[in-house]
């Protein structure tokens, strides 16, 4: 009796360890990258730290004929946006010209088309139970 009750808390206890662990896979891809010159970098967002820094997820990948792929593991489900920069000069940043006007391609989750800054209540998607496929465009 006493090894089946160890049994059973070891059996739990590994299960419920392992659920911690796992979440949803969100897999990015963008196909209009203008060249092949530097990065893209893309950072998956909370409204608290949307346009504020770094995302709660970071990621970057060289660009190959135009096209990138990028995935997110474990994200638990929720509210996100994502944001998209292709870095050509590998600064990590996003450059403006003197008007203030970007100078690298940018993109969001949902495709808006922005004049201004992005707003996360345009970027924004849900995240349930099942793996994403999206793709922005540049």
């Amino acid at each position: 009796m006493k090894n089946l009750v160890l049994t059973l808390v070891l059996a739990f206890s590994t299960l419920f360890s392992f659920a911690q662990d796992e979440g949803i896979t969100i897999t990015v891809t963008i196909d209009n990258v203008t060249n092949d010159k530097g990065k893209v970098l893309m950072s998956l967002h909370t409204s608290e730290t949307f346009m504020k820094g770094k995302g709660i997820k970071d990621a970057e990948t060289s660009i190959e004929d135009g096209k990138v792929t990028i995935t997110f593991e474990n994200v638990l489900p929720g509210e996100y946006a994502i944001l998209a920069l292709h870095d050509q000069n590998d600064n990590k940043r996003m450059d403006f010209d003197d008007n203030g006007m970007p100078q690298e391609s940018f993109g969001m989750s949902n495709n808006v088309m922005v004049m201004g800054p992005p707003q996360y209540e345009d970027a924004k998607f849900k995240v349930a139970n099942e793996d994403l496929d999206l793709n922005i465009r540049f």
